[in-house]
């Protein structure tokens, strides 16, 4: 079983940045994408940002620019610094990664941001 664990939410102020955190329970080299998805309130989760094992990345329109996705091999961790935050950026953040054997999908737990104007 993989358990992926988010941290690095919290509150922050419009043009502000934060780090998320993705640490995974296996090495992140058995999964061929692993992502970072959001939820804001009232509205169906969406993707933000995905690194595949490639490396090759993709982001959603509005957060090019501002966000980054990256992992660490070492940590077996993921993350996405965001900057220039938004108001519009708030939301529960979760972790996804794909499993490169089983296509099995895992999710963390989320971690919530909050931008205030």
């Amino acid at each position: 079983q993989v358990q992926l664990v988010e941290s690095g939410g919290g509150l922050v102020q419009a043009g502000g940045s934060l780090r998320l955190s993705c640490a995974a329970s296996r090495i992140i080299a058995i999964f061929n994408a692993m992502g970072w998805y959001r939820r804001a309130p009232g509205k169906q989760r969406e993707l933000v940002a995905s690194i595949i094992s490639g490396g090759t990345t993709n982001y959603a329109d509005s957060v090019k620019g501002r966000f980054t996705i990256s992992r660490d091999h070492a940590k077996n961790t993921v993350y996405l610094q965001m900057n220039s935050l938004k108001p519009e950026d708030t939301g529960v953040y979760y972790c996804n990664a794909e499993s490169a054997f089983t296509k099995s999908n895992y999710w963390g737990q989320g971690t919530q941001v909050t931008v205030s104007s």
